[in-house]
């Protein structure tokens, strides 16, 4: 009988610290995803590594090793792929210049851009632009921007339209 006791009582023992780790895992990576959301949001600004550590409650190496754990990449790592990714937006939608974007997306330097967007996309800026000009006919920014956030009075007239 004293067996089934402490049995149960280590049994509800265990139940307890594996919740308590379910909810420290929690909020561990809601803290990364504040991290990672903050990247996203703020791509073309530079911030320290250390900045979004103290943010989420790490140490700087423990951050980077939990951000690779969880993302597959580290935070640095992540934000450049994130400026290529909107590098190539702009490349195909807007008639920026290489520079200007490069600029724009926070890199300091057209040739560490360059270099980064090369290897990561296998086509220089240039060679890019080149090649989606070519795949698909350009369509001038402010229709895409039009086009990404609707037209509310333009849908409205034709909801009107087809009540009548």
């Amino acid at each position: 009988m004293y067996q089934d006791s402490a049995l149960a009582r280590s049994q509800e023992l265990n139940k307890m610290v594996k919740m308590m780790c379910r909810r420290q895992d929690e909020v561990a990576l809601q803290a990364l995803r504040r991290a990672r959301d903050q990247i996203d949001r703020d791509y073309g600004i530079e911030v320290r590594v250390s900045t979004m550590a103290a943010l989420a409650g790490y140490s700087t190496s423990r951050f980077i090793r939990a951000f690779r754990h969880s993302y597959g990449e580290t935070s640095g790592q992540y934000r450049s792929r994130r400026r290529i990714e909107r590098a190539r937006e702009l490349l195909r939608v807007s008639d920026l210049s290489v520079t200007e974007i490069c600029l724009r997306v926070g890199f300091s330097s057209l040739g560490s851009f360059s270099s980064s967007f090369t290897r990561m996309v296998g086509l220089s800026p240039t060679q890019y632009r080149q090649e989606a000009a070519r795949r698909a006919a350009p369509i001038p920014g402010c229709f895409v921007l039009m086009w990404q956030s609707g037209l509310p009075a333009a849908s409205s007239a034709l909801q009107s339209d087809a009540i009548s």
